[in-house]
């Protein structure tokens, strides 16, 4: 799979190549809701949803009380800086 650099917006991906970015990120896509996805690590697990105008991370459990935390990113930005975000956890 070739990537966009990573400094491209996530807009100029095609989906596929988005779709095999989560993969390759360890995600794993809701086959009911295609545009879902979700991503274990030791410390932490998120769903991904790729909405219309942008990439929203919720994780689960994670706030001091417990609860979910929300995280939305707009597909302006890069590839890498999207990555960044999500992927070091809440």
């Amino acid at each position: 799979m070739s990537l966009p650099p990573p400094e491209t917006p996530l807009y100029n991906h095609p989906l596929p190549k988005i779709e095999g970015w989560l993969i390759s990120q360890g995600c794993q896509q809701n086959r009911e809701k295609l545009n879902s996805w979700r991503v274990e690590k030791p410390n932490w697990e998120a769903e991904l949803c790729l909405d219309v105008e942008q990439l929203t991370v919720r994780y689960f459990n994670f706030g001091g009380d417990g609860k979910d935390i929300q995280r939305s990113f707009k597909y302006s930005l890069s590839r890498q800086d999207i990555q960044e975000a999500i992927f070091s956890g809440p």
